[in-house]
């Protein structure tokens, strides 16, 4: 095998720290297979993963160099090299995936439909990050939107059981249910499942430069910049969903609506540089919204078959609605990498570009 194994590694105590490392091509074990990653996306839920590298782990699945972090991607990989009787070179698989040229994974529960990574170093880690499509396999593949998958898949599936957890609590007895950071990806999914035959306001806080997109997307009852909070009526009973990970948004939102706010959700971290200094706080005590916990109660609950049944109606019909508002864009080499990279961490990404990317 010829080309070298490049790996984009980033400062895990400081984001803006970033360089590329080479290697020659990993060796496989028996068991083992080798992904070629061929592409995948960057959006602001990849800088929450960094963000929060350490607080949840993120930094475990992919290991780098001490002091430094690659951080998780979802994308396309073809596999380059297999020691697995049950995967062939060539197939093409969908996951979770580091920015860099090369994975080694260890398939484990192999099935038509996919396989899971079972190396060592990931056996702790929440089980829907270890799990791979097959797109032989994968009855929801379709090549022509590959881009709209690695966009907005993985993140539509944290929306999906967002939503999933406020209506299974009869949203904590609110109103309406505000999200931060309104114009990411995240966000949009979860605004567009509560507008669909839901008794409950859509409430969208946005920067002013991002609240036309927002507003124009259809999916808010009403969109409101981060200077305007206090505008709203304080005895409005909300649930409070967090994407923007922002102190003075958390802080001038909890002190708003103090005892009106039923229930505060920590999701993202978007404002990444101003998440710190939160102090205490009137009302809820935030709690981290952690997209496995819901899904293995509704496991449970839904059994077989259920959780993907559902899903993929509520995939289908916003995959259908996306086309209004975001157009893909794409970049390769490294310096394409940097740039999308250095750019999402400041905010000066468009709401409405899909980045697409490959070293």
């Amino acid at each position: 095998m010829s080309g070298q194994a490049v790996d984009f590694v980033v400062g895990r105590s400081d984001l803006r720290q970033h360089k590329l490392l080479s290697s020659p091509p990993p060796e496989l074990a028996a068991g083992e297979v080798l992904l070629k990653i061929d592409k995948f996306a960057f959006t602001s839920n990849n800088v929450t993963y960094a963000a929060f590298g350490d607080a949840m782990n993120y930094w475990d699945f992919f290991p780098a160099p001490e002091g430094w972090g690659r951080v998780p991607v979802w994308g396309f990989a073809d596999v380059a090299a297999s020691k697995h009787d049950g995967i062939a070179v060539e197939e093409r698989v969908f996951g979770y995936l580091p920015m860099s040229t090369y994975l080694v994974a260890r398939p484990e529960h192999v099935r038509p439909a996919g396989f899971v990574d079972a190396s060592p170093h990931r056996s702790a880690r929440a089980a829907v990050y270890n799990q791979y499509n097959r797109v032989a396999g994968d009855p929801g593949y379709v090549q022509a939107y590959e881009d709209q998958q690695a966009l907005l898949r993985p993140l539509f599936m944290t929306a999906f059981f967002i939503d999933d957890l406020l209506a299974d609590n009869d949203f904590f007895g609110a109103k309406a249910v505000i999200l931060t950071s309104a114009s990411s990806k995240t966000a949009l999914g979860v605004a567009y499942l509560l507008s669909q035959n839901r008794d409950i306001e859509v409430i969208g806080f946005t920067s002013p430069g991002n609240a036309a997109f927002v507003e124009a997307t259809g999916y808010y009852d009403r969109v409101v910049t981060y200077d305007k909070i206090a505008s709203l009526l304080a005895d409005l009973p909300v649930v409070f969903v967090d994407m923007a990970g922002d102190a003075k948004v958390i802080s001038d939102t909890h002190n708003h609506f103090r005892d009106a706010m039923t229930y505060s959700c920590v999701v993202g971290g978007t404002h990444w540089e101003a998440r710190a200094g939160v102090g205490s706080l009137p009302g809820p005590k935030p709690e981290f919204f952690f997209a496995p916990t819901q899904i293995a109660k509704r496991t449970k609950d839904w059994g077989p078959g259920g959780i993907e049944t559902r899903f993929a109606a509520a995939w289908k019909n916003f995959i259908a609605s996306t086309s209004k508002w975001m157009h893909v864009i794409r970049g390769s080499g490294p310096k394409a990498v940097e740039a999308v990279y250095l750019d999402m961490l400041d905010g000066r990404v468009k709401p409405d570009e899909g980045h697409m990317l490959s070293l």
